[in-house]
């Protein structure tokens, strides 16, 4: 039998949203390059409804670079535009069938986690965003049966009429639609402070996923967004920071990375970059530097 070293023990799942540029197998090239373990990418380009088809060459391609990969957390992330709660009937059409097409992307690609924000329910109040959400999620879900990519739901920082931001939103989406299986969840670090959840302090932290495990289930969650915040405390400001030199600071980070419920779970940066991914660099070896040996 096999004995385990200490650092297969632990192997830390971290990683960077890498760009897309060339074709979605140079964003694992990327990732690579700079050590990353966990990878975030857009299947297609993020400002746009649609995209033309993924082609044969790049899903084969794609699937050789993941399989050759260390790269155990693989994550995409939908595009900015949709809004699954939309007021206006046309962006809430589009939405949802860019929604599937975004979907149908990642199955293609065998990426097992398809990131979104929940929605903006623009005026029409939280109980009937939420509302549209589901019924969007379930029309969605529907045409896309036996899927095994998980629609992830993205925990909020609450800008604007931006809905998600509360572990409750959270909660009634997930026990809303029909096919609960295909549900999962993110957190983000600086939405969730920039929400209210203080995990700047130990007894924040502990209350922040206390109530999270009480009201979604810590099972439900797969995937965090590491990064610092610009904005204060409830600010309901989404502004990233790099980590260590926001309003979190770096004792939240150091009860994350230490926390050992989250090992299993890739940890991704949304901070601030060039593209020579020096930032990201630094900020990997800082959040490594954190972890007790």
């Amino acid at each position: 039998m096999k004995v385990k070293t200490k650092k297969e023990k632990k192997k830390i799942l971290l990683g960077a949203h890498m760009s897309s540029a060339g074709g979605v197998h140079k964003a694992v090239e990327r990732a690579v390059s700079i050590g990353c373990t966990a990878l975030q990418l857009f299947t297609k380009n993020n400002n746009q409804w649609f995209a033309k088809k993924l082609e044969d060459e790049v899903i084969e391609n794609y699937r050789k670079n993941i399989g050759d990969a260390d790269l155990s957390g693989v994550v995409s992330h939908d595009s900015y535009l949709i809004n699954l709660c939309a007021a206006n009937s046309d962006i809430l059409k589009k939405s949802r069938a860019s929604f599937q097409d975004e979907l149908e992307r990642c199955e293609l690609l065998g990426i097992p986690y398809l990131n979104f924000h929940p929605g903006a329910h623009v005026g029409a109040g939280e109980e009937e965003g939420l509302k549209k959400i589901i019924e969007s999620l379930d029309i969605i879900h529907d045409k896309t049966k036996n899927f095994k990519v998980l629609s992830v739901v993205e925990v909020t920082a609450g800008q604007g009429t931006t809905l998600g931001y509360k572990f409750e939103q959270i909660n009634k989406i997930i026990t809303g639609v029909q096919q609960k299986n295909r549900m999962a969840v993110c957190i983000d670090t600086c939405h969730i402070f920039a929400a209210g959840y203080d995990i700047s302090t130990e007894k924040g932290y502990e209350k922040t996923f206390k109530e999270f495990e009480e009201i979604v289930g810590l099972e439900k969650l797969v995937a965090f967004h590491v990064n610092d915040s610009k904005k204060g405390l409830a600010s309901k400001v989404d502004r990233h920071e790099h980590i260590g030199k926001g309003e979190i600071g770096l004792l939240g980070f150091k009860l994350l990375m230490n926390d050992e419920r989250f090992d299993h779970i890739p940890k991704i940066l949304e901070t601030p970059k060039e593209e020579d991914m020096l930032d990201d660099v630094e900020n990997m070896k800082i959040l490594k530097k954190l972890i007790k040996k």
